[in-house]
């Protein structure tokens, strides 16, 4: 949809067989075959910086997630914008999971491949403060208020000069 509405669009995925997907789909857009653990002067090396990264559904599935604003810094321009949905994990969702006897299947340990960290408005922010950037807005998305499905934060890349140094890690 942004490309068709005139935006330079580049995809990076770390799955292979979804790289020859989405080739498939969209042939005009370039994708590339890059994980967050990846060195982003490799991409940068093809491309020039951009104005936003978006990362849909990820975070939560990486075991280092420190990796995802860290890479993003390395590709987004002076001033670019870090856009994150991930499933939201705040008091009264979790709350109600547990009244409602829900936490086992919500957070199956069954399900192959799922989700290693759950975020909170809270972690998320830290995650991205602690790594160069300053979170500028926060949208809960699906059902009720608190009762969110996800999360959406939009964060701003931080000047190399107002990187605090010595923070604490997430």
């Amino acid at each position: 949809m942004m490309a068709d509405a005139g935006r330079e669009v580049v995809g990076v995925e770390y799955d292979k067989h979804g790289i020859a997907i989405a080739r498939q789909v969209h042939p005009r857009i370039p994708f590339y075959n890059f994980g967050v653990q990846d060195d982003p002067s490799i991409l940068m090396a093809d491309e020039k910086p951009f104005d936003a990264v978006i990362s849909t559904e990820v975070v939560e599935h990486l075991y280092a997630p420190h990796l995802l604003p860290i890479y993003a810094r390395g590709v987004l321009a002076s001033g670019g914008y870090l856009i994150v949905s991930t499933p939201y994990h705040g008091y009264w969702k979790n709350l109600a999971l547990s009244i409602f006897g829900k936490w086992d299947f919500h957070h199956t340990a069954l399900w192959h491949g799922g989700h290693i960290k759950f975020w909170s408005r809270a972690t998320l922010a830290k995650l991205l403060g602690a790594n160069g950037f300053d979170v500028l807005e926060f949208h809960g998305v699906g059902r009720l208020p608190y009762l969110w499905k996800s999360m959406i934060v939009v964060a701003r890349k931080r000047p190399p000069d107002k990187i605090r140094k010595n923070f604490e890690s997430p």
